[in-house]
């Protein structure tokens, strides 16, 4: 039996116990891209960004007891994203520091002209969670359709394959196809809101 969104235990409470494998595995699988794709998106080379990855994980496992959700101050994912930016600074401006002492002036121009990401970057990111989300979500939702409901889903909704296309495929009614999408479209939306529930629930059990 499917266990309802508002019983599961926040996956931010759940973090506070870094025992917790389970609860630290779904936020690396679902935060890890992201953070790295910040990274390298500000100029960091694979090695750093995967470095400063998990740089923002212990930072995280550091800070996560004191983090309290208050709409006054923005969400999980901006707290989030403070931190990464914060860390990327630091790199870069160790970075900086490295190569005026080069005397490499083209990379130092290229330091210097990283830009401010407190707006485009953090819109950026927010998109990039969404996207991610999406994914995450339905990487989750196969096991617990048949080959036929997913395949239906799949074809129409990621393939982009006319319902009359698929329908044939697969043998089965342009209805049937339909209804199969539906499923495992609502699936996923459920559990794109349970994690999101998850995000803006406070340390009491109420959502802030």
């Amino acid at each position: 039996m499917e266990i309802a969104p508002s019983t599961r235990p926040s996956l931010l409470i759940r973090l506070r116990d870094a025992k917790d494998e389970r609860a630290w595995s779904e936020f690396i699988e679902l935060y890890g891209p992201l953070i790295h794709q910040l990274a390298k998106r500000r100029g960091l080379q694979e090695a750093d960004a995967q470095d400063l990855s998990q740089d923002v994980f212990r930072a995280v496992a550091r800070a996560i007891e004191r983090f309290q959700p208050d709409p006054g101050l923005g969400s999980f994912r901006g707290w989030l994203f403070r931190i990464a930016n914060n860390l990327i600074i630091n790199v870069l401006a160790a970075q900086r520091r490295h190569f005026r002492g080069s005397g490499d002036t083209d990379i130092q121009r290229l330091m210097e002209d990283q830009p401010d990401p407190a707006g485009e970057e953090s819109v950026l990111f927010h998109v990039e969670y969404q996207r991610r989300l999406l994914a995450w979500a339905a990487e989750r939702v196969p096991p617990a359709f048949s080959n036929a409901t997913w395949q239906a889903f799949w074809m129409t909704g990621v393939e982009v394959r006319t319902p009359q296309e698929v329908a044939a495929s697969l043998g089965m009614s342009i209805g049937t196809v339909y209804q199969y999408k539906s499923r495992v479209v609502a699936r996923i939306r459920r559990e794109i809101e349970q994690i999101e529930r998850e995000s803006r629930t406070d340390f009491h059990g109420e959502d802030s």
